[in-house]
Protein backbone atom coordinates (compact mmCIF):
# COMPACT_ATOMS: atom_id res chain seq x y z
CA UNK A 1 0.00 0.00 0.00
CA UNK A 2 1.44 3.26 -0.59
CA UNK A 3 0.56 6.92 1.42
CA UNK A 4 -0.75 8.60 -1.24
CA UNK A 5 -3.44 5.50 -1.77
CA UNK A 6 -4.43 5.10 1.89
CA UNK A 7 -4.67 9.17 1.98
CA UNK A 8 -7.08 9.45 -1.17
CA UNK A 9 -8.71 6.12 0.65
CA UNK A 10 -9.15 7.91 4.02
CA UNK A 11 -9.68 11.01 2.24
CA UNK A 12 -13.35 9.62 0.58
CA UNK A 13 -14.02 7.89 4.08
CA UNK A 14 -13.92 11.41 5.61
CA UNK A 15 -15.61 13.79 3.07
CA UNK A 16 -18.32 11.86 1.09
CA UNK A 17 -18.74 8.98 3.95
CA UNK A 18 -18.29 11.27 7.38
CA UNK A 19 -16.34 8.22 8.90
CA UNK A 20 -14.59 8.77 12.25
CA UNK A 21 -11.01 9.49 11.51
CA UNK A 22 -9.86 7.28 14.55
CA UNK A 23 -11.35 4.94 12.94
CA UNK A 24 -9.31 5.37 9.80
CA UNK A 25 -6.24 3.17 10.04
CA UNK A 26 -4.83 0.58 7.71
CA UNK A 27 -6.09 -2.25 9.73
CA UNK A 28 -9.25 -1.46 10.26
CA UNK A 29 -11.78 -3.64 8.46
CA UNK A 30 -14.99 -2.01 6.24
CA UNK A 31 -17.34 -3.47 8.77
CA UNK A 32 -15.92 -1.22 11.57
CA UNK A 33 -16.16 1.76 9.39
CA UNK A 34 -19.88 1.49 10.82
CA UNK A 35 -21.25 1.55 6.74
CA UNK A 36 -24.18 -0.71 5.80
CA UNK A 37 -23.34 -3.15 3.04
CA UNK A 38 -25.06 -0.29 0.60
CA UNK A 39 -23.04 2.43 1.65
CA UNK A 40 -19.73 -0.15 1.64
CA UNK A 41 -20.74 -0.88 -1.98
CA UNK A 42 -21.09 3.56 -2.52
CA UNK A 43 -17.55 3.46 -0.81
CA UNK A 44 -15.98 1.38 -3.09
CA UNK A 45 -17.22 2.41 -6.03
CA UNK A 46 -16.36 5.80 -4.97
CA UNK A 47 -12.53 4.92 -4.35
CA UNK A 48 -12.98 2.81 -7.68
CA UNK A 49 -13.92 6.36 -9.43
CA UNK A 50 -11.21 8.49 -7.80
CA UNK A 51 -8.64 6.22 -8.94
CA UNK A 52 -9.88 4.93 -12.63
CA UNK A 53 -10.60 1.80 -12.28
CA UNK A 54 -12.79 -1.70 -11.55
CA UNK A 55 -11.77 -4.07 -9.01
CA UNK A 56 -13.25 -7.46 -10.07
CA UNK A 57 -15.98 -8.82 -7.49
CA UNK A 58 -14.32 -12.08 -6.93
CA UNK A 59 -11.17 -10.13 -5.77
CA UNK A 60 -13.19 -7.59 -3.56
CA UNK A 61 -16.45 -8.03 -2.11
CA UNK A 62 -16.90 -5.03 0.55
CA UNK A 63 -19.59 -7.46 2.43
CA UNK A 64 -17.12 -10.13 3.19
CA UNK A 65 -15.79 -9.83 6.45
CA UNK A 66 -12.09 -9.02 7.32
CA UNK A 67 -10.72 -6.80 4.40
CA UNK A 68 -9.48 -4.05 5.89
CA UNK A 69 -8.56 -0.81 4.02
CA UNK A 70 -4.74 -1.72 3.91
CA UNK A 71 -6.01 -4.99 1.18
CA UNK A 72 -7.94 -1.89 -0.15
CA UNK A 73 -5.22 0.11 -0.69
CA UNK A 74 -3.23 -2.68 -1.91
CA UNK A 75 -5.71 -3.51 -4.86
CA UNK A 76 -5.98 -0.28 -5.91
CA UNK A 77 -2.16 -0.09 -6.28
CA UNK A 78 -2.27 -3.09 -8.68
CA UNK A 79 -5.05 -2.28 -10.25
CA UNK A 80 -3.56 1.34 -11.01
CA UNK A 81 -0.25 -0.47 -11.92
CA UNK A 82 -1.84 -3.17 -14.75
CA UNK A 83 -3.69 -0.59 -16.60
CA UNK A 84 -2.12 -0.26 -19.70
CA UNK A 85 -0.23 3.15 -19.99
CA UNK A 86 0.34 3.17 -16.64
CA UNK A 87 3.34 4.54 -14.26
CA UNK A 88 2.08 2.69 -11.49
CA UNK A 89 1.84 6.79 -9.58
CA UNK A 90 -1.35 6.77 -7.61
CA UNK A 91 -3.20 10.35 -6.71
Amino acid sequence: MTRPTFAAISSVLADKFKVDADKVRPESTLEQLGLDSLALMEFVFAVEDRFDVRIPEERLDPRQAGVTLDHLAQLIDEAVAAKPGSDATVA
